[in-house]
């Protein structure tokens, strides 16, 4: 967040360079920000938020009445991604922690344990028919089981490789990277009208920048409208001046709280 000479108020996405007090972008690249919105509440939606809209909207389509999975229903990314298909009338299965199980039953989400060997058979069980949309931060493995679960028309979303960063590979992430892409053309190239994709927040950045800033600019004016109205609520688990950077990153880095790690300039 930062504030303009006339005093809007107004936030965007910077690659690298935001952890400062002052940083200087381009005017195209900044969103227009409610009054009445907290600045902290707004920073945990800019990333999260736009890239959970982006998943459903853009790459899933997905549409009230339908039915998706939900890898992580309870982080950052899907907590925001659970919100958004509640709020339109979309039925949620999301695997979590048994801990975090509560939590998402109250939202009104279906709960599964992700550490549960068969857990895609507990989603099958819970959507015999299969699902329409799949977001998937864990990697190849999982989506492999993943893809498998989409009902015809579905679509999964892959958006990370959460799993190998979490173990020590002998191939490079960039390898990795590259089969997983390989695996995703197959997919497409499959004729059971499934389809999968890799979202990338970044994508298209370099090649149609116009395109890029255009989208951007209209999925967080309407991440920031739902947050206007209480219809979504973001996590944040702590707070820490821009000083404290290191104790901030550390937190973050635990995996011990639930939600963002906030850093006030």
């Amino acid at each position: 967040m930062s504030q303009n000479l006339i005093g809007t108020r107004v936030a965007t996405a910077s690659k690298t360079g935001s952890r400062a007090t002052h940083i200087l972008l381009p005017a195209l690249d900044l969103v227009t920000v409610p009054p009445n919105l907290e600045p902290a509440m707004v920073e945990t939606l800019i990333v999260n938020g736009v890239s959970a809209w982006q998943m459903m909207y853009r790459n899933a389509h997905v549409q009230t009445g339908q039915t998706i999975l939900v890898h992580g229903a309870n982080g950052g990314v899907g907590t925001v991604l659970v919100q958004l298909a509640l709020h339109a009338g979309v039925r949620v299965i999301g695997t979590a922690a048994p801990r975090n199980h509560d939590a998402l039953r109250t939202l009104g989400v279906e709960p599964v344990d992700y550490g549960d060997k068969n857990w895609a058979a507990r989603v099958q069980a819970l959507s015999p028919n299969g699902v329409d949309a799949v977001f998937d931060h864990l990697g190849i493995e999982s989506a492999k089981l993943s893809f498998g679960l989409l009902a015809r028309g579905g679509t999964l979303v892959a958006y990370g490789m959460a799993t190998q960063l979490k173990v020590k590979e002998t191939t490079s992430m960039v390898a990795l990277f590259m089969k997983f892409l390989v695996q995703i053309t197959l997919w497409n190239a499959l004729p059971n009208t499934r389809h999968a994709t890799f979202y990338n927040f970044w994508g298209g950045r370099s090649i149609n920048p116009i395109g890029f800033r255009r989208r951007f600019r209209e999925d967080l004016t309407a991440i920031l409208e739902l947050l206007a109205q209480g219809a979504i609520s973001p996590q944040i688990a702590a707070r820490f001046p821009l000083t404290q950077i290191v104790a901030a990153m550390e937190l973050a880095e635990s995996r011990t709280v639930t939600g963002k790690v906030v850093l006030i300039p």
